[in-house]
């Protein structure tokens, strides 16, 4: 998005014309954020789930633990947020390692 900022100039005292000049700044905005989603399945063991949030979430195993709880109690969890690609990235590294195991794990992403 631009933002005009405008200059205005008088014009000389021989009775010249008012000058308008604009200068645009540009104004980035931060990319949107994705959430990256564990989804509970009745036949990935604990253990794996738990493995998968230390490994790709870099989470303790306490804290992949208390994870693995809320995926397995609630259904979804939030596992992490990042940008587009990296979000992207986590969930194929998940996906991957799920189905080399022939485990159902399903791990989505949503913009935040």
């Amino acid at each position: 998005m631009t933002f005009p900022n405008v200059l205005m100039s008088m014009g000389d005292d021989d009775g010249g014309d008012l000058g308008v000049a604009l200068d645009t700044r540009v104004r980035t905005k931060k990319p949107p954020l994705y959430k990256v989603l564990l989804l509970n399945d009745d036949y990935t063991p604990m253990e794996f789930v738990v493995h998968v949030l230390e490994r790709f979430f870099a989470m303790t195993h306490a804290q992949a633990f208390e994870i693995m709880l809320t995926v397995h109690k609630k259904g979804v969890a939030v596992v992490g947020v990042f940008s587009h690609e990296i979000a992207e990235t986590k969930v194929t590294q998940v996906m991957d390692l799920a189905q080399r195991h022939q485990h159902p794990l399903q791990c989505t992403m949503e913009k935040e």
